[in-house]
């Protein structure tokens, strides 16, 4: 075994290596199998032998029933065994995949796309199947098999076993020439799929933009640019094992042809006996069998590796577990203790980049209204994603009631916030489901008494289903689907209320129905929006004015028309765009 093949043997084992035990008892169950089946030879020998000399049928007979009886138990028994193994180690994996998944920070997820990873959970799962619960079985069953069946072939006659040798080699020789480059076609194949499944998950998640813009054909050709290079592979890896099959099947036919001209010649010479060259020869047939054997689980084995380290390659993605702090419970804060601060705060998205955000201070009191203004670029998402922990700053500190986010947990943090996102996605699942998200046990009155609250409650009850309608497909708009966003944020009662947009895509009463909720609970709790409409921040008790990554100015409405002219210019695009009627947001 190569240095560079024994690493990524483990890298497979460590998939199987839970199983070790089923994967002994399938081994042994094999074993026997395959002493079962080389037992049948001889005791065929046993029969002509006795046909020759006049002796009883029975005995002979009756251990061939008894062979093939126990044969096919032992196989039935190791099919399932093995078959419930592998789905085992399926299923594992994806467990172990999914919870990396959505245990990982949220730049180390939203690095890759989406449909990528996808793939490693289904595709690639279903190649490590085979390779990490039957191809270790098969390999080692397959070369006792090979070694057991030369062995007694060389007992029967070592003249013919030589004649067998040589077309082994051969074929040996074939595989080992030709599988490195089977299994770097297959491993090039199925890096193409899962970048396959990129693309066609964003291009979909995208139809309406792609077709306005006329570009379904080229977004086709895109796709199946990677399709295509996947099909380039996988028919270079079929062309190969084509080969490597053509060789083993002439190899064996070569030397069954050779068998029978040698072994006649020998009996003819009364060196063998015809009852031991029917023998050799069904050995010789037979010696296909683990010849296949080793050849579709060293292919399976390769593909199986290819899958093992695109899935371990989740295990580098960075978790949020690994910096999760002690979460040390402590009493209750006074009021003059901020729920949230930010001192000198700076933060990047990634070591090579530039900072989002620099020398960040801000306080959030308990209760009032903090808006977040600026131009696009400004910061205001990366200070969300800050107070979130989806982003770690790279210096200052964070403090949530007095102590540094780092003595907290995640959980711990998220517990106290609730968020509406500025794109507002929902949750695969129903309306109930999505709003249960915040607070699984919530009553169904309590759902219908925030549905009011956004003023959406005549809206679900129309639908059918009513609030058991799954969202994929309700019809229900953008402006709906936010408002199911803020329902959900509202039903989770938090000491903080994030919102980034949240009223974008709102018409103006409905609008003014949310201000309302937003109001009430700013008389209750903390709450932060970032702002893009004009009665978003009148209305706010401090508005928090950003530039280039830094907080510019903060203040009340009044105070910063007059302090700050990125402010006043801001607001007079707010208030024409407010004028105009069109909704529009200020960039």
């Amino acid at each position: 075994m190569s240095d560079s093949l024994a690493p990524r043997l483990s890298i497979l084992w460590s998939f199987a290596r839970p199983h070790r035990r089923t994967l002994l008892r399938g081994l042994l169950l094999a074993l026997i199998a395959s002493a079962l089946g080389l037992t049948t030879p001889m005791v065929t020998k046993q029969v002509l032998d006795a046909l020759g000399s006049a002796s009883s049928l029975t005995g002979p007979v009756t251990a061939l029933v008894v062979l093939l009886v126990l044969g096919s138990a032992v196989s039935y028994r190791q099919w399932i065994l093995l078959g419930t193994l592998g789905e085992r180690v399926v299923l594992d994996a994806r467990e172990s995949i999914v919870r990396r998944f959505l245990h990982a920070t949220v730049p180390g997820v939203t690095r890759s796309p989406t449909g990528e990873l996808v793939t490693r959970v289904t595709s690639d799962t279903v190649l490590l199947r085979e390779a990490a619960a039957s191809s270790f079985v098969g390999l080692v069953n397959g070369a006792v098999m090979l070694v057991g069946s030369l062995v007694l072939m060389g007992v029967l006659d070592p003249v013919l076993l030589a004649t067998t040798m040589a077309a082994v080699a051969l074929v040996g020789l074939a595989f080992a020439f030709l599988m490195p480059g089977i299994a770097q076609s297959q491993q090039q194949a199925q890096e193409h799929m899962g970048r396959l499944g990129g693309v066609l998950e964003g291009t979909l998640r995208a139809i309406r933009t792609v077709k306005v813009n006329r570009a379904e054909e080229r977004m086709t050709e895109r796709i199946m640019a990677d399709a295509r290079a996947s099909a380039e592979h996988g028919i270079r890896s079929v062309r190969r094992e084509a080969l490597a099959w053509t060789i083993a099947w002439s190899g064996v036919n070569l030397a069954i042809i050779a068998i029978l001209a040698v072994g006649a010649w020998r009996v003819g010479e009364g060196r063998l006996e015809v009852s031991g060259l029917i023998a050799f020869l069904l050995y010789a047939f037979a010696l296909m069998d683990p010849v296949t054997e080793l050849s579709q689980n060293v292919t399976a084995l390769q593909s199986g590796i290819a899958a093992a380290e695109r899935i371990r390659q989740a295990d580098a993605l960075p978790s949020e577990a690994a910096s999760a702090g002690p979460g040390v419970p402590t009493g209750p804060p006074g009021d003059d203790v901020p729920v949230l601060e930010l001192r000198n705060v700076t933060a990047a998205y990634g070591p090579d980049t530039e900072a989002a955000v620099r020398d960040i201070d801000l306080v959030i009191p308990r209760r009032g209204h903090t808006a977040v203004v600026g131009p696009s670029g400004a910061g205001k998402t990366t200070l969300l994603s800050l107070v979130l922990r989806f982003l770690e700053p790279t210096a200052g500190e964070l403090l949530l009631d007095g102590r540094p986010y780092r003595d907290h947990a995640h959980a711990d943090i998220r517990a106290r916030l609730a968020y509406v996102e500025q794109d507002t996605p929902v949750v695969p699942g129903t309306i109930r489901d999505n709003l249960l998200l915040a607070r699984p046990g919530a009553t169904t009155e309590q759902l219908r008494g925030v549905l009011r609250d956004v003023r959406l409650a005549e809206k679900v009850d129309s639908l059918d289903e009513g609030l058991d309608t799954p969202l994929a497909t309700a019809n229900v708009s953008g402006g709906e689907r936010q408002r199911i966003a803020l329902a959900r944020a509202l039903l989770a009662a938090p000491d903080v209320l994030l919102l980034d947009e949240a009223t974008a895509q709102l018409d103006g009463l409905t609008e003014a129905a949310v201000q309302e909720c937003v109001r009430s609970r700013a008389e209750t709790g903390a709450v932060v929006t970032i702002a893009h409409r004009l009665s978003t921040v009148v209305d706010a008790d401090t508005i928090v004015v950003m530039e280039a990554g830094r907080v510019r100015a903060r203040g009340r409405h009044e105070e910063l028309l007059v302090s700050d002219t990125l402010y006043r210019d801001l607001v007079e695009s707010l208030r024409m765009a407010a004028v105009a009627g069109t909704g529009v947001r200020a960039t």
